[in-house]
């Protein structure tokens, strides 16, 4: 008996031994190492969210003290509401070459005339908008001498601003007795009152260029040529609708430029507002530097919202067939073929994008049979309707795999209940299955939408980058237009931004406000996902 008992009592110990690591048993060691884990993540999120906010925060206060004061004290403000006016009027001459272009279409294909015929027929046309376009002559040459003026002005403020900074910098105590003398002169303050005068001056002669150039449009709007087509005749009449409204803007511009006071601090929810809806995304510009979002968002829950539309259908209806329909040979290829697709690198997705899919876009666009679609014939391959059908590629899987886990924690119950009660299959998984799932399917489509919103090479290569709010008037045509989104701006500019300027740290504002939109999507998914498994207990 004493035998046995030494035989196990070293046996024992060796085993009690061999779980001891630094005095720590196994189950410690474990509990250690994915603890660990866990907190090296935590600390990796709050050195990444430390970082964005210590690079993007000053942003604001920069914004209005650099960017958004020299704007008004330099005089582009007061420049700018008298440029409003030209760009409005530019913008009815492009109306009048959008007429003429039609007219011109109706006069080579339907009446079958020439080219050059077709011209001679619309030279009393052409004598018209050149007479309407020659009109603002007077208003033109007096903005760009502002123009010039105050861009010389502003560089002028920044160059002193430069000098300031230099003179600070060179101007400290030094061990030579002669370190007073040696340090740099201040640099005078410019008086703005006598910098800004030539402009504010200009107010009148402004005043007498806007009666001329109504005269002149009053003068071209009693000779509008006739048109080839009633349609195109009605067109020229809302024309003309269009031309006296532009003229009633008139003296509202010259009460803002009466009213204008370089003088007014700018309030710093300026510098916030003009950021979040802003709808210019302006840099490196010898006029005046604009960081407005809305376009970048607009463009990303737009390619997002494509996405969506396309890969939940697809996705969900998927995961229905393969968990619930599909035979256990049909759900061995299906499954991995659809998760297979999240293996593609996204910039082999972009490729495609470009050399196949946003061409035979566009081919099947122009297509006779298809002009009912909205939007088609498409102009541009790349486009919102283009980047979102690669992102719903990319998100299929991910809706795909996650849909497909919550209806496997539907209980077998709740089915067999079902065909007891007589109610065939399709009755049960619509009726019992996928309701009973709902909330999974839901934060499955969040975390989908978190996956699209966040990718970036697909809309850097297929999205067409172009920075503006889409014509919604186009209705579902917009979204065959090309936009910029959030994650490529970042993408494409991050590289060449001089490092600590306004414009690097407008980037990283971006890259918060990305960082708070996913963080929200993926609070409410888990949030679902946290009250399905409580209702599912």
């Amino acid at each position: 008996m004493s035998r046995a008992t030494t035989i196990e009592t070293p046996v024992f110990a060796i085993t009690k031994t061999r779980t001891k690591f630094f005095g720590l048993s196994m189950d410690e060691c474990i509990r250690a190492f994915f603890g660990g884990n866990a907190l090296v993540a935590v600390a990796v999120l709050a050195l990444i969210t430390f970082a964005l906010f210590r690079e993007g925060l000053d942003f604001f206060s920069l914004q209005r003290s650099r960017n958004l004061t020299a704007y008004r004290q330099a005089g582009l403000e007061y420049v700018d509401f008298a440029k409003r006016e030209e760009a409005d009027h530019t913008a009815l001459t492009r109306y009048l070459s959008d007429v003429r272009l039609q007219a011109l279409m109706h006069l080579t294909k339907e009446q079958k005339l020439s080219i050059a015929d077709a011209n001679k027929q619309l030279a009393s046309f052409d004598d018209f908008a050149g007479k309407y376009s020659d009109a603002i002559d007077p208003v033109r040459s007096i903005v760009s001498d502002w123009t010039e003026y105050a861009s010389g002005l502003k560089a002028q403020f920044f160059a002193d601003a430069e000098k300031k900074a230099e003179a600070g910098t060179s101007a400290a105590p030094t061990e030579s007795a002669d370190a007073n003398v040696s340090a740099a002169k201040p640099v005078p303050a410019v008086d703005l009152g006598v910098a800004l005068k030539p402009l504010l001056d200009g107010l009148a002669p402004f005043k007498e260029a806007n009666k001329t150039f109504t005269a002149q449009l009053e003068a071209a709007l009693q000779a509008i040529p006739t048109m080839p087509t009633a349609k195109l005749q009605q067109r020229m009449r809302h024309f003309a609708d269009l031309t006296h409204e532009y003229e009633k803007s008139f003296p509202a511009v010259e009460q803002k430029l009466q009213s204008w006071d370089y003088r007014r601090p700018i309030p710093f929810y300026k510098s916030i507002t003009s950021f979040l809806f802003g709808t210019e995304w302006i840099t490196a510009s010898f006029w005046q530097d604009w960081y407005g979002i809305l376009p970048l968002l607009v463009g990303s829950l737009m390619v997002s919202a494509v996405a969506l539309v396309i890969a939940v259908p697809f996705g969900v209806g998927a995961a229905i067939y393969v968990n619930q329909i599909a035979n256990p040979k049909e759900a061995a290829v299906i499954k991995p073929a659809i998760e297979f697709i999240s293996a593609f690198p996204s910039v082999v997705l972009g490729f495609f994008g470009i050399a196949v899919f946003g061409e035979t876009l566009r081919h099947l666009s122009q297509q006779s049979w298809l002009q009912w679609v909205p939007g088609f014939p498409i102009a541009e391959r790349l486009n919102v309707l283009t980047a979102g059908g690669l992102l719903a590629l990319m998100a299929i899987p991910t809706i795909f795999t996650l849909a497909e886990d919550a209806l496997n924690n539907v209980p077998r119950s709740f089915k067999e209940a079902s065909f007891a009660l007589g109610a065939n299959r399709i009755q049960t998984i619509a009726k019992i299955t996928v309701p009973a799932s709902l909330s999974g399917i839901v934060s499955a489509v969040l975390l989908g939408l978190g996956r699209v919103i966040g990718e970036t090479m697909v809309v850097l290569l297929c999205a067409g980058n172009r920075i503006a709010i889409p014509d919604f008037s186009a209705g579902l045509g917009a979204f065959t237009q090309p936009v910029h989104t959030m994650t490529g701006i970042i993408a494409q500019e991050m590289g060449e931004v001089v490092r600590g300027s306004l414009h690097y740290r407008a980037l990283f504002v971006v890259g918060i406000l990305l960082f708070f939109l996913s963080l929200l999507i993926n609070y409410v998914a888990q949030t679902i996902v946290r009250r399905y498994r409580i209702a599912g207990t």
